[in-house]
Parts: C-alpha cells; sequence; structure tokens
C-alpha cells in the first residue's frame, strides 16, 4: 500500500523533478555570475583567485558542482 501512495502522489505532479532541475539551473547560472562581478578583494576574502573564477564561470549551467 505505501508504494501505491507514493505511485499517486508523483502522478500528480509528473514535472515537479524537471521544475526543481530547471530552478537550479538558473540558481547556478546565476551564482556564477554574481561570483564573476565580484572584486578582487572580495574574492581574496572567500579564498578564491580570478582563475579560480574564470574556470567556474565557464562552466555550462547543468554541470552542478553539488549534483542536486
Amino acid at each position: 500500500m505505501k508504494g501505491q501512495k507514493g505511485f499517486v502522489l508523483l502522478a500528480k505532479r509528473p514535472f515537479a523533478g524537471l521544475f526543481q532541475v530547471l530552478s537550479r539551473w538558473q540558481v547556478l547560472h546565476q551564482e556564477r555570475r554574481l561570483l564573476a562581478s565580484l572584486s578582487d578583494d572580495a574574492l581574496k576574502d572567500i579564498g578564491l583567485n580570478r582563475a579560480d573564477v574564470e574556470r567556474e564561470r565557464h562552466q555550462h549551467f547543468w554541470q552542478d558542482p553539488l549534483r542536486k
């Protein structure tokens, strides 16, 4: 019975996972753009340098380091 309940809930929201993935991709894109806009002093404060930021900025939006 528990399996059926889960199936019914999944059937009611078939695109829930897709919306979560698209939302995560949008957040990644925004974060990478914001990171690229930081000054060198701000990057130093968080332990990054400009080369790290450029490497991260050139990744595709679907390349998620956290795999969420």
